[in-house]
């Protein structure tokens, strides 16, 4: 797709959207988190599936979830958890590729054949002169080791995210291209725009097609974000007191959940943060085979990131009147596998043995995993679906990624059951192809 394509694409996906100005926040954890140890513990299990953390109880009677968790405890009357979703995507590839774009392919491939569900709400809610981008990746979503795991696909890359990379705890962190500060290098900018479209005239005089004009509308929103000093203070946290700061955690989750708190506010409509990295343990992810942490320790190092940071962003998103507006969607690619294995573990550090040492892995598991939804205007206070005492598989409320999908996309005010977008051979092809949104995460 060249560039006069791309710019034809915005034009008209201008023209289509007409939707409310609700958006969604994904907190991504890349790897897949063990749903037994977090939102759907099985305290009668088996020894050899249960694990060593005792179920809390929560502030929504008879709903309980990990005594890892205490802070979301205390919150459980605004957030429900999903506890049915199932899919046949057993690697990390597959399993992102069905939960983000729906695509039904059990096995791994290098990229996605189709685009995700953030690049189609961009490119569906395009066309509006704006002063930031609409959907923003903060730590992105969108890489899993040498496999591309989400994007733009046949929409073109001007749909991707704007990806906000490094560490917003750290001092000095900042955006580059974001609000021009210096007021002389902003005039400087501004004459030699000035003096470009003066001879760029005569090209817009004799255009037929109105590729120019498109063009010239998202160049200068491109402009707009650049040059406006008021631009980056969505992304600059030293303006939040350092009261709320801390309320998220001086570390990179909290602080990444937090930016896409004030982005929201800012009027971005879809943000995702992944949480990987350092706060991870040794391997950085949440893939605890035995080989790679002991996923117990592991858990347990990373839990009171994970419980501060995502309390603390859904209480926010409450007490600043964003709930109807804004949904709030943690979760992975997949569960854990319920049965605890014991491996030798590959490599010692944070929260693995050292090389050799046995110690407890869960391992893959598409078939039964957990996510919690906050916000959204949505009934909070209740768990869909159920697994079985194991938690191997759902006995009920089974849900698949395109219902997950469906569910985003109604949020959004997209027309998922007739709205097709054309891939890279020109072929009609709609965003999901089965799919129906779950009512109970529906607006009410």
């Amino acid at each position: 797709m060249g560039l006069p394509g791309l710019f034809r694409l915005r034009g008209l996906a201008g023209e289509q959207s007409q939707t409310p100005k609700t958006a969604i926040i994904l907190v991504w954890l890349r790897g897949g988190p063990s749903h037994l140890d977090t939102f759907d513990p099985k305290p009668n299990a088996p020894s050899e599936y249960r694990g060593p953390f005792k179920p809390l109880k929560t502030k929504v009677p008879g709903l309980e979830i990990s005594e890892l968790l205490p802070s979301l405890a205390g919150l459980a009357n605004r957030f429900t958890l999903l506890r049915s979703i199932a899919h046949s995507g057993g690697g990390h590839p597959a399993g992102s590729l069905q939960m983000l774009s729906g695509d039904p392919d059990a096995l791994d491939k290098p990229g996605p054949k189709y685009p995700d569900w953030m690049s189609i709400a961009n490119f569906i809610r395009s066309g509006q002169p704006r002063n930031l981008p609409n959907y923003v990746a903060v730590n992105p979503v969108d890489r899993y080791d040498s496999f591309t795991i989400a994007g733009s696909t046949y929409l073109g890359a001007g749909f991707d995210a704007f990806k906000v990379h490094g560490d917003p705890s750290q001092p000095g962190f900042s955006i580059p291209n974001i609000g021009l500060k210096d007021e002389t290098g902003r005039a400087r900018l501004a004459e030699r725009i000035g003096l470009r479209k003066s001879f760029d005239s005569l090209r817009r005089d004799i255009d037929q097609s109105g590729l120019v004009r498109t063009g010239d509308q998202f160049e200068t929103q491109a402009l707009n974000m650049f040059l406006s000093p008021n631009a980056g203070k969505a992304f600059n946290l030293s303006h939040e007191p350092a009261k709320i700061r801390e309320r998220y955690g001086m570390h990179a989750w909290g602080q990444q959940c937090l930016m896409a708190r004030r982005l929201v506010e800012a009027g971005v409509e879809i943000v995702t943060t992944e949480f990987d990295g350092p706060q991870c343990g040794r391997v950085a992810n949440w893939d605890d085979h035995a080989v790679n942490h002991h996923v117990f320790d592991a858990l347990k190092y990373r839990a009171p990131f994970v419980d501060q940071a995502v309390s603390a962003l859904i209480e926010d998103i409450y007490a600043r009147g964003l709930d109807q507006r804004v949904l709030v969607a943690v979760g992975g690619e997949f569960g854990r596998t319920p049965r605890i294995s014991h491996v030798a573990s590959s490599g010692g550090g944070v929260a693995s043995g050292a090389t050799g040492t046995v110690q407890p892995g869960r391992d893959h598991w598409p078939r039964a995993g957990s996510f919690l939804f906050a916000g959204g205007g949505i009934e909070t206070g209740q768990v869909i679906g159920a697994t079985d005492a194991k938690g191997e598989d759902p006995i009920s409320r089974r849900a698949s990624p395109e219902d997950f999908l469906a569910t985003l996309y109604t949020h959004l005010g997209i027309d998922f059951k007739s709205l097709t977008l054309k891939d890279f051979n020109g072929k009609p092809t709609p965003i999901i192809r089965y799919g129906n949104p779950i009512p109970e995460l529906a607006s009410t």
